[in-house]
């Protein structure tokens, strides 16, 4: 059957460091794409800030490629609002070396999440503030700025403990920094708490109505409620309304790339099978 959806994983969830290893055994599992980010996923290789070449990236885009991977989103999770400024330069800084290159590296997206006033991203209560949220702005638009230059994207991802905690403010951030090459990585089950799970639909539906034409890659994961938290577990061994998503990609975004999160190479046939499944079910 033709499908229209390409599926990949994140290359930091696979136990290989070595790009050749990697990809060997990503190939192997049957995925088509990936979501790279360096210094997780190749430690060996050093990737800070003022390394990163065009021969670099031209050699680790021709390995995946002679696996039949290409990367679908350069990962470098930083966070935008850290309260160390130095630190918080340096990590924006970082990210628009990523941007620069991310064209050799054969990728048209740079992601991140959208950060806490805590160093380790836990919870901070003047996260969700005015001022977290114009620091975020701030640093966006900047990151925003260089991607126009060189034809990228900035993929950003929405929290329920991160700056961009709901829809409404994923919006607001898209609404106040009006640029095509500001765009979203939509993961659902980042977006549900203990609090909000029970409205799981209302959710998913609102992001698609606020910023569905905005919804660029697609992270898989899912999530059970365990003596009273919430946990996230590999995709459909949850209580994510997976019929849901996709009828709204079908619908939406019929070519996206999925990428799942937390996946354990030994259950990839299960996973992908469940994902084509409920895909030509809805």
């Amino acid at each position: 059957m033709n499908r229209q959806i390409t599926l990949g994983v994140r290359a930091h969830d696979f136990p290989e460091k070595n790009i050749e290893a990697l990809a060997a055994h990503i190939e192997e599992k049957g995925y088509s794409c990936i979501q790279l980010a360096l210094a997780k996923a190749l430690p060996d290789i050093h990737s800070g800030l003022g390394s990163i070449t065009p021969g670099l990236a031209k050699y680790i885009k021709e390995t995946l490629s002679q696996h039949n991977l290409s990367i679908a989103v350069l990962g470098c999770y930083i966070n935008p609002i850290h309260p160390q400024e130095g630190v918080r330069r340096q990590s924006l800084e970082r990210f628009k070396e990523h941007i620069r290159f991310a064209r050799d590296f054969g990728c048209s997206i740079v992601g991140t999440e959208t950060g806490s006033m805590n160093e380790d991203f836990s919870y901070h209560p003047d996260t969700h503030s005015e001022v977290g949220f114009n620091l975020l702005l701030k640093s966006v638009a900047e990151l925003v700025e260089e991607a126009e230059k060189f034809g990228v994207f900035v993929g950003i991802e929405g929290v329920t403990s991160h700056t961009v905690s709901t829809p409404k403010k994923m919006k607001r951030v898209l609404d106040t920094i009006a640029s095509n090459n500001l765009q979203v990585i939509f993961d659902p089950v980042n977006l549900l708490s203990i609090e909000n799970y029970k409205k799981q639909d209302d959710i998913i539906k609102e992001s698609f109505e606020l910023f569905g034409d905005k919804i660029i890659i697609i992270h898989a994961k899912d999530f059970i409620i365990e003596d009273g938290k919430m946990k996230t577990v590999e995709t459909g061994k949850g209580m994510l309304n997976y019929e849901l998503l996709f009828k709204l990609l079908k619908e939406r975004k019929p070519y996206i790339e999925i990428l799942f999160e937390d996946s354990k190479a030994e259950n990839a046939d299960e996973i992908r099978q469940f994902v084509y499944n409920m895909y030509d079910k809805c």
